[in-house]
């Protein structure tokens, strides 16, 4: 929600635009964010693959000195390679040994009383719940389940920030998301793990809208790419974090417990965590406005004139643009379509990428590491790029890359598995940076009226693709190179279509939807008012914001 308040913007900007006081926030914002990378990619490493049997302990029954290979070798078929069939047996029966020894069995069966891990070392998601054979889905549904989490709580914890305020609701998500993250260590059941894991992706959600939202309105515009790529840097150093988190703790309880209980830590919030004096005042909120302002101002050691305060009075928000605004008008159902595609194949191949860590080939934990360092110098040369290139050339590209990088990991054999994660590193670094991008276009293509709404429906198609992604992974059972097939293929369609968008570098934000002009090419009438209003308006604080390009 932003606030257009002249009488805030005039005393923001007398409170200074990123003063200590800023800083200070922001660094409250920022810790956060190293957790949420842990709980979006944990459970890569807590279902490693295991060599498997079906359990045939039945046999010990009428043979208690047989050894383990004359068991599995009575008990078990054999695939093509002569290896153990690992998700069949043979049915057992009413035999003796002698029998059994020397007719052999014949009829098969799924595995009926579990199954045995020689090999493994510490418990994991896979070995406790058995997530092998006919239960192996489960780990794909399991994340997507999560994502469908974190579509769910953007839709409840954004309004709920509108009405409660951003500190409530960022401490609130806190609460669960240290809860619910340490809860799921102790779960019994499969089932109540994903309930869990839902309820943490919700509230990942809360945390990432609200503290993004209670930033930008405190920061100056001029630093809010500043803030904004900070954030995205500690989510980045999060993902390295959590690979060495994972390498040194192998017990999925224990490592869940290291990476959700550290949280807590931050119910110091309580107490220094400031509310949004924007949000206050719209909410009729003066005196408590007032104060934190005060406040704001005596850190950054600065002077509000007492007859700006004075002049601070409750102001109605207006109604945002609907929906079906962004159907109405060719242009803008042009920009909505092209963008909502532009969320959707981005996610999806940032998260199917992401997800599919351990399909590469090499060392797990040196992949995720590498997956969290190349995202810091993509969303660092995203700035650099869209100053050099501009925003449709920029964004076109990238997509083009991650999807025409997915496409020759389909043509890289199996043998190589270097080749392969170098390539999927590369594509990580171009999807990282085609999402940087994203934001910040859409912003700037959206007028100001439907602005919230138009990139709040991009953000929701993104969430969309978040929860298809891990699904897409299942039909390698058809075809390994099927979900590769599926990424790049649709992310080169997506960047072929954003050369129909407008370019935005060095043009002014278009506030309404009138007159049918594309928002990077205003209509001379509709620039001369705009410029009109800007004059009449005091100052070019922080209040008119949204009427100017966005500077880095």
């Amino acid at each position: 929600m932003q606030l257009p308040m002249s009488g805030v913007g005039e005393i923001l900007k007398a409170v200074g635009d990123f003063g200590p006081f800023q800083k200070w926030l922001v660094l409250l914002t920022l810790l956060p964010c190293f957790s949420l990378s842990f709980h979006q990619f944990c459970q890569l490493f807590m279902v490693p693959h295991e060599p498997h049997h079906c359990n045939t302990s039945w046999i010990r029954a009428v043979g208690p000195n047989l050894t383990e290979e004359e068991q599995l070798n009575l008990t078990l078929p054999r695939d093509a390679d002569g290896a153990y069939e690992q998700c069949s047996m043979y049915s057992p029966v009413d035999w003796d040994l002698d029998s059994i020894v020397a007719y052999g069995l014949n009829a098969t069966e799924k595995c009926s009383s579990g199954w045995v891990y020689p090999s493994a070392q510490a418990p994991s998601l896979l070995t406790e719940f058995d997530l092998v054979c006919d239960r192996k889905d489960l780990n794909d549904i399991s994340q997507s389940i999560y994502m469908l989490g974190m579509f769910l709580g953007s839709m409840i914890f954004g309004p709920l920030s509108d009405r409660m305020g951003r500190r409530p609701v960022i401490l609130i998500s806190i609460f669960l998301q240290g809860l619910f993250g340490v809860a799921i260590a102790f779960v019994p059941h499969f089932d109540v793990y994903m309930a869990f894991r839902c309820v943490v992706g919700a509230s990942v959600a809360g945390i990432t809208m609200t503290i993004l939202a209670l930033a930008t309105e405190w920061v100056g515009v001029s630093h809010r790419p500043k803030a904004v790529l900070t954030s995205h840097c500690c989510f980045a150093i999060g993902q390295m974090i959590l690979a060495g988190l994972s390498y040194g703790i192998h017990n999925w309880r224990l490592l869940q417990i290291a990476g959700s209980a550290p949280v807590f830590a931050l119910f110091f919030y309580i107490w220094v965590l400031p509310e949004s004096a924007r949000w206050l005042v719209i909410k009729g909120r003066i005196e408590e406005a007032k104060k934190v302002l005060q406040k704001a101002a005596s850190i950054n050691k600065r002077t509000i004139p007492p007859e700006l305060l004075e002049q601070l009075k409750p102001e109605t928000q207006p109604k945002p643009g609907s929906t079906l605004d962004l159907f109405r008008k060719k242009h803008l159902r042009k920009v909505t379509l092209v963008m909502t595609c532009t969320w959707f194949v981005n996610s999806l191949v940032y998260y199917g990428l992401s997800l599919n860590v351990t399909n590469f080939g090499l060392d797990i934990y040196l992949t995720q590491l590498a997956f969290g360092a190349v995202e810091i110098p993509a969303r660092v040369g995203c700035i650099f790029m869209l100053q050099w290139f501009g925003r449709k050339k920029t964004q076109a590209v990238l997509l083009i890359l991650s999807g025409l990088i997915c496409l020759i990991i389909i043509g890289i054999p199996e043998d190589q598995p270097m080749v392969t994660t170098v390539l999927a590193t590369i594509g990580k670094f171009t999807a990282t940076a085609s999402f940087s991008t994203s934001y910040i276009y859409s912003a700037e293509l959206f007028p100001t009226v439907v602005r919230q709404t138009g990139v709040g429906l991009c953000s929701m198609s993104a969430r969309l693709a978040g929860i298809i992604a891990p699904l897409m992974l299942l039909l390698e059972r058809y075809h390994p190179s099927i979900p590769m097939a599926i990424f790049g293929s649709a992310t080169v369609v997506a960047g072929l279509l954003c050369f129909l968008l407008p370019e935005t570098r060095g043009t002014d934000l278009v506030d309404d939807t009138r007159d049918g002009c594309p928002p990077a090419q205003v209509c001379e009438d509709a620039n001369s008012s705009s410029e009109n209003e800007h004059v009449k308006g005091k100052g070019g604080g922080q209040d008119n914001e949204y009427t100017k390009s966005t500077q880095f």
